[in-house]
């Protein structure tokens, strides 16, 4: 009688336990974080209208008489400060709430197309053995991590500049020189482990470092979503889920990286 070869385990934990994490994350995520995160982002969007009117309703007699002005002469060098920071584009071009809006939204690019990366290797059989429940838990955080980019982007957008879309300049190259070297599911998981666990302790740090009471909600809604995405990967990689009491911040990424 012929022997079957056992199937080599690919994580610590089995195909049904990650399956169930994953869609008690999905379910965690779409009734209480996503609800939590837009009720910021709508706080954020109407202070900054808020703001808006004020500001056109106290300098309407100055500068409306100066506008007129300028266009009875036929000059066309007048130029919005919207229009103006909507040009510059960029996180550089960014400051106060809005640049540490930029920079999360820059790490959650970056987090989507990693794990679009590791689907596409995964697809083309450069993984080894990817059980289906990888694939759901990496295409669900995928698509959180997007829904995350797009909040800060609605707030930097609402405040009239272009929307962060590229990923983050300083990490990028450092999660694309680690990729190239994942041959299997473990490596994919450490590395997003990784990435997980800088998204969080940036978010830590932005809770404290941002000044409106929206823009500090809009962060403490997603920072615990990373936490669970490193919870789950632990689990994976057969490790403890919370292997810190206080979560750390010295992987944080700064502005300072960012703004040069």
């Amino acid at each position: 009688m012929r022997r079957r070869t056992p199937t080599p385990e690919v994580m610590a934990i089995s195909e049904h336990e990650l399956t169930v994490m994953t869609r008690e994350l999905d379910d965690l995520h779409n009734d209480v974080g996503m609800p939590a995160m837009h009720r910021a982002v709508d706080q954020w969007n109407e202070h900054t209208r808020s703001s808006r009117r004020g500001f056109l309703i106290g300098a309407g007699a100055v500068a409306g008489g100066a506008l007129l002005a300028a266009c009875s002469s036929g000059s066309s060098s007048s130029t919005t400060t919207t229009t103006k920071a909507a040009a510059g584009g960029g996180v550089a071009s960014l400051t106060g709430d809005l640049a540490v809006a930029g920079l999360a939204a820059s790490l959650e690019n970056l987090a989507v197309a990693a794990y679009g990366d590791v689907l596409t290797a995964a697809g083309a059989n450069k993984l080894g053995t990817v059980p289906p429940a990888v694939a759901t838990f990496v295409t669900t955080v995928k698509g959180q991590h997007a829904q995350h980019a797009q909040a800060w982007n609605a707030a930097i957008v609402a405040s009239g500049h272009h929307a962060v879309t590229e990923p983050d300049p300083v990490l990028t190259p450092v999660i694309n020189a680690d990729f190239a070297k994942v041959t299997d599911v473990t490596g994919a998981a450490q590395l997003a482990l990784m990435l997980e666990n800088v998204a969080s302790q940036t978010y830590q740090t932005a809770v404290s470092a941002v000044k409106a009471d929206s823009s500090i909600k809009v962060a403490a809604s997603i920072q615990p979503v990373e936490m669970q995405h490193a919870a789950i990967l632990y689990f994976v990689l057969g490790q403890y889920p919370v292997p810190n009491a206080f979560n750390p911040t010295n992987d944080a990424r700064t502005l300072s990286d960012i703004q040069r």
